[in-house]
């Protein structure tokens, strides 16, 4: 008989239980203050929902053996994704919705055996609204969530933002054959990779200074603005992160602007979040997100769109 859980899972002690549910309850209390319902999504779902349409990587999925393709949710958003296209698609817009539930990944130990992880997941989607006014709303949101964590100085909390539209943009001027390589090597900050593209020697010292490109919001943008020149999309950005700076500051958190920063997930085609704070051997990150028009638009024809 074993005597240990398997590779990756946890025996939950009565101290972890009690802090996993302060942490639930303190969330929760921000999200239904801003107005989000609770939903629960199943955690079986069809490996097509799962994989998001390709978004999540085939090996990072739980499968279950079963007469249909089934696994394990690796997260919620793909999930609620889904049903506020199909059950919940008669409801008015813009829909808020909130879960909290475990997700489980896949993934290979070094000696080659299968590892599945367990994580207790919290979050937050708002659907339907695909205006700035949405992505400010969750970086203020996750700001007041955040808050309520008891976040010190010693955690030197910062929030990292990307943009999709942004980094596509500044790759727009890259043949079409090495745009998508040009992309993988910025977002796993990969200089080798920079340095194998077929591009002109002008092209390659761009996208080596974009690598290194992170910081100061104000002084990120105005450096992409010399590039581009003034489009919309600089000047949007710029408005939704000078919104959020004064409660960020308050609170003793930092925003960095990254204009090559990726989710783990590649669920996002617009405004991407992480924020990261340090432990006591190296930085945690505790929460992720960003919009996600696109993964909506697969599960339904109308103009939906989604950010969490």
């Amino acid at each position: 008989m074993a005597l240990q859980p398997a590779a990756g899972a946890r025996d939950l002690h009565p101290r972890d239980v009690e802090s996993n549910r302060r942490l639930c309850d303190l969330l929760a209390q921000v999200y239904r203050l801003w107005g989000y319902e609770e939903v629960t999504p199943p955690t079986i779902e069809t490996l097509e929902t799962l994989e998001a349409g390709g978004a999540i990587s085939d090996r990072e999925l739980v499968r279950l053996v079963a007469d249909q393709p089934l696994g394990l949710r690796p997260e919620l958003t793909a999930s609620i994704a889904r049903a506020a296209s199909t059950r919940l698609r008669h409801r008015p817009r813009p829909l808020r919705l909130w879960a909290t539930g475990t997700t489980f990944r896949s993934s290979t130990d070094d000696g080659g055996g299968l590892r599945i992880e367990e994580r207790l997941q919290s979050g937050v989607e708002l659907l339907g609204d695909g205006s700035a006014a949405a992505d400010t709303e969750l970086i203020h949101l996750l700001l007041a969530a955040a808050a309520t964590l008891g976040l010190q100085e010693r955690h030197r909390p910062t929030l990292l933002v990307g943009h999709h539209g942004l980094l596509g943009a500044l790759l727009e001027d890259i043949a079409i054959d090495q745009r998508s390589l040009a992309r993988r090597a910025l977002t796993g900050y990969d200089p080798l990779a920079i340095e194998a593209l077929a591009v002109p020697d002008v092209q390659r010292c761009r996208l080596q200074a974009l690598l290194r490109l992170r910081g100061e919001a104000s002084s990120v943008l105005y450096q992409i603005e010399q590039w581009l020149g003034p489009v919309s999309l600089i000047a949007s950005l710029s408005a939704t992160l000078a919104s959020v700076g004064p409660a960020a500051e308050s609170m003793g958190l930092r925003l960095q602007l990254d204009p090559s920063f990726q989710p783990h997930f590649d669920l996002y085609d617009g405004l991407v979040l992480k924020l990261v704070c340090q432990s006591g051997e190296a930085p945690v990150a505790i929460a992720s997100g960003g919009r996600y028009d696109g993964l909506v638009r697969r599960f339904c024809t109308d103009p939906l769109q989604g950010a969490g």
